[in-house]
């Protein structure tokens, strides 16, 4: 049995009788995600479009990749296509898949769909969530690179998504 305990958006917060593999049986909470796409942008001459957005439940500025919630019914790359221009004004016309990580699987069931975008096409930014206050920047990878060794970047899906385009030769 399943029991929502909050719902906001498209997320909840359910409580839920889980039989183990061992046989013991717990009731468990969870996160209910709908999951998310994650977006490595990439210009001609090698920068990353990132944004700088303000977190308010870290009550702080996170400068991270552009990504979202998959809506409704949404591919992760439609919501990959969508997201980018949203947040950062660019439309992408190449879309590789990275494949997905589980960020916070202890307690919630979100997938994160990375991807990397090229051949980018400046656009009009679309409007942002009322929740959502963001400054779009463009970086080399380097710079990217050393923000994460200084601890000036400490998203994970950020830093997921560029270690993993990274292996996968994209960078």
């Amino acid at each position: 049995m399943i029991k929502t305990i909050h719902h906001w958006k498209n997320i909840a917060l359910v409580e839920e009788t889980i039989i183990y593999p061992n046989g013991q049986t717990l009731v468990h909470t969870t996160i209910k995600h709908p999951g998310a796409a994650v977006i490595l942008p990439i210009t001609t001459d090698k920068r990353v479009i990132v944004i700088r957005q303000f977190r308010p439940s870290l009550k702080k500025w996170l400068l991270e990749l552009p990504a979202g919630t998959i809506e409704n019914n949404e591919t992760a790359l439609e919501c990959a296509q969508r997201e980018l221009e949203e947040e950062t004004g660019y439309s992408g016309e190449q879309f590789f898949e990275l494949g997905q990580v589980t960020p916070m699987a202890g307690f919630c069931d979100e997938i994160q769909y990375l991807f990397v975008a090229k051949q980018l096409t400046k656009t009009q930014r679309f409007q942002c969530d009322d929740d959502e206050l963001i400054e779009v920047l463009s970086l080399t990878i380097e710079e990217l690179e050393q923000y994460i060794i200084d601890g000036d970047i400490s998203d994970a899906k950020t830093i997921a998504c560029l270690s993993k385009a990274k292996l996968c030769g994209y960078l």
